[in-house]
């Protein structure tokens, strides 16, 4: 369990202490115990020492929101860029450097709301980024508005009779909008989180990690109990290289599938634009 008490919140700074991914972590962070998104930090921490990926080649870039501070807690470079805007300013970094490993952090206003335009060009186009959503379904850092992944009669202070629009699901958008790397995980699952945030980063092409990252705060409907109560691994004889299958798990609310949903090997955008350039370089 992550996060959830005082106490683990005490375990977790012991174990902090003794892992390996010291040399990756900066300042404190500064969310309210109970945060979902430590576990995505965490995730992240793990990946990058697993993969032995050197800081001067790596690079996190966030918008706006409570998952915007990834930056300032993780060693390596890092840009906080503006709202809904991380996806366009990692690409232009990544078509710039293409050898260095970047990720992108967003949350779920920031990446399917005023970011929504972005994120199928992103994806369509195969760049070699990573991009983790956590979703907690509120705006949390302006004090618990609903997001474009709130449920339906969910009141708060934007909707205090209760939302009426159709929730977004992320995880079937990135499937649509022809990601070829797309998983869910719960922060709940930390050892989960951080094997696929592992796989994620390895992936060759476009690839996003819906992590359903509960605010302890301000979101009294969508929590980790509610959550726990409708996740379920996918089928253990599931294999993730049929997309029409994966958006039809993912679309599934009872119960709500957790996992990898499709890994498809194809040219990444790096690769494609080196054919181009050596392929120029011959009838010069």
């Amino acid at each position: 369990m992550s996060f959830l008490s005082k106490r683990s919140v005490l375990e977790e700074l012991e174990r902090a202490k003794a892992s390996k991914t010291k040399q990756w972590r900066d300042n404190l962070p500064t969310w309210c115990p109970g945060c979902g998104h430590f576990t995505g930090l965490h995730g992240l921490y793990e990946a990058v020492e697993k993969l032995k990926i050197p800081q001067k080649d790596f690079v996190v870039v966030s918008g706006i929101g409570c998952s915007g501070r990834f930056p300032f807690f993780i060693k390596g470079f890092g840009l906080h860029s503006l709202h809904g805007r991380a996806l366009p300013m990692a690409t232009g970094i990544k078509v710039a450097n293409p050898a260095l490993t970047v990720v992108v952090v967003g949350g779920d206003g920031d990446g399917v709301g005023i970011g929504g335009g972005h994120f199928p060009h992103a994806a369509r186009s195969n760049f070699n980024l990573t991009y983790i959503l956590l979703d907690n379904s509120i705006y949390g850092l302006t004090k618990g508005q609903i997001s474009p992944t709130s449920p339906m009669g969910m009141k708060s202070g934007t909707s205090p009779y209760g939302n009426i629009a159709r929730p977004i699901n992320p995880t079937t958008l990135a499937l649509a909008y022809g990601a070829t790397f797309v998983a869910r995980v719960f922060s709940r699952e930390r050892d989960i989180v951080s094997d696929i945030i592992t796989k994620a980063v390895q992936h060759k092409g476009f690839s996003f990690v819906h992590d359903l990252s509960p605010c302890v705060v301000f979101n009294k409907l969508v929590t980790y109990n509610s959550w726990n109560n409708m996740v379920e691994e996918l089928p253990a004889e599931y294999d993730p290289q049929d997309r029409s299958k994966a958006l039809a798990l993912a679309e599934s609310a009872d119960p709500i599938y957790l996992g990898l949903f499709l890994q498809e090997n194809r040219p990444s955008f790096d690769e494609l634009s080196n054919r181009i350039k050596d392929e120029l370089a011959q009838t010069a």
